[in-house]
């Protein structure tokens, strides 16, 4: 989702929060200033709901949460918070909180041409930093790809770049699928 920043005053995390239950759209806090997140694609939604339909699937009776595009994370040790497409957690300190997350240990973001450099760059830069997130998958809306950032044994980030015919390994939930499985039936074209 598009990210623009609003014109209002710097606010702390609890005027934040106050004064984004009023609001009609989401806005991403980041460093005391808000960002409204702008609407995405059909296809965007589409794969997003595939993902949270999979992993609630999959993860049901396992004690970890899947979140939508409604649910904020926190971004670790700060008090920013962002609106991932997708999030899961296992962590036991994550049920004790209502408005948030803050130990995901999977981030999922479908891209768009708008976005694309920020997810990459920016938000993965916030959200590495934490040591819980373990997978932060990068999903197209216009192809069939996806880029699995993952964090091995040794700490490291490193990158999987998966294409049409690929099964999909997150080893943050234990789970591996086709990546058609996404996107099934969905009409593919570059963004206008």
């Amino acid at each position: 989702m598009v990210t623009a920043k609003d014109n209002s005053p710097q606010l702390t995390p609890e005027e934040y929060f106050a004064w984004e239950e009023k609001q009609l759209e989401k806005h991403e806090y980041i460093d005391g200033q808000v960002y409204a997140m702008g609407g995405g694609s059909k296809n965007h939604s589409l794969i997003a709901v595939r993902f949270i339909a999979m992993f609630s699937n999959h993860l049901e009776g396992s004690g970890c949460e899947t979140g939508n595009s409604d649910l904020r994370v926190n971004i670790a040790e700060t008090d920013d918070y962002t609106y991932p497409d997708v999030s899961v957690t296992c962590d036991e300190r994550d049920k004790a909180t209502t408005q948030y997350i803050t130990y995901p240990s999977l981030i999922v973001e479908v891209l768009s041409d708008s976005t694309e450099a920020y997810d990459r760059g920016g938000k993965f830069r916030m959200y590495r930093n934490n040591l819980a997130l373990k997978d932060y998958l990068l999903v197209s809306s216009t192809c069939i790809e996806m880029d699995l950032y993952h964090k091995n044994d040794a700490g490291e980030w490193i990158i999987i770049n998966y294409q049409e015919g690929d099964t999909i390994e997150l080893n943050s939930i234990n789970l591996k699928f086709a990546i058609e499985q996404v996107y099934r039936n969905l009409i593919l074209t570059p963004e206008a």
